[in-house]
């Protein structure tokens, strides 16, 4: 069961993923989570440099879709001024969402990526829809509400991880 918890791969930011690698991967789409993915969760729109991320996907021909539990106001006000597909009130990590994101991008499941901040919504979701997933760092330190008790659970995951050799990367923060 554990193993739905592990990440493909491990970054710290979004920054640190290019288009030119996951074009050599074969990765035509991402599917991103919003809220401390990113930018901080209670930040309302992009920040220049994530702009700038953003745009260079889309330069390289790489479709990006916003997934997120968050309400349709927080998700449709951050991106639409992109011009960013998206999808609300996701409930991640349930599959309906993960698959309608793919059939929005018109892409086969081995061409695109998860990319999340959280083990328990991002990570599991894309592992349990067969995607490769990449866990980032959370962009903030402080959380909502209801991530604050995935946290709480992942940290519980990570360390049973730990125990079963099993923690390929090393938790930052």
């Amino acid at each position: 069961m554990y193993r739905y918890f592990i990440p493909s791969q491990y970054v710290k930011s979004v920054f640190d993923i290019s288009p030119e690698a996951l074009l050599e991967k074969g990765v035509r789409g991402i599917i991103t989570d919003l809220d401390n993915t990113l930018v901080e969760w209670d930040r309302p729109d992009a920040t220049p440099k994530l702009i700038d991320w953003l745009r260079s996907m889309k330069l390289a021909g790489i479709q990006v879709v916003i997934v997120s539990n968050n309400n349709e106001l927080r998700v449709k006000s951050f991106a639409d001024p992109l011009g960013i597909p998206f999808i609300y009130q996701a409930r991640k990590p349930m599959g309906r969402a993960f698959r309608k994101a793919l059939k929005l991008m018109n892409v086969k499941r081995d061409q695109v990526v998860v990319i999340g901040d959280q083990m328990m919504t991002d990570i599991f979701g894309g592992n349990l829809n067969k995607l490769h997933t990449i866990l980032v760092l959370p962009v903030a330190q402080s959380d909502g509400f209801f991530t604050r008790f995935n946290r709480l659970m992942e940290r519980r995951i990570m360390k049973k991880l730990k125990e079963k050799g099993q923690l390929t990367w090393e938790e930052e923060n």
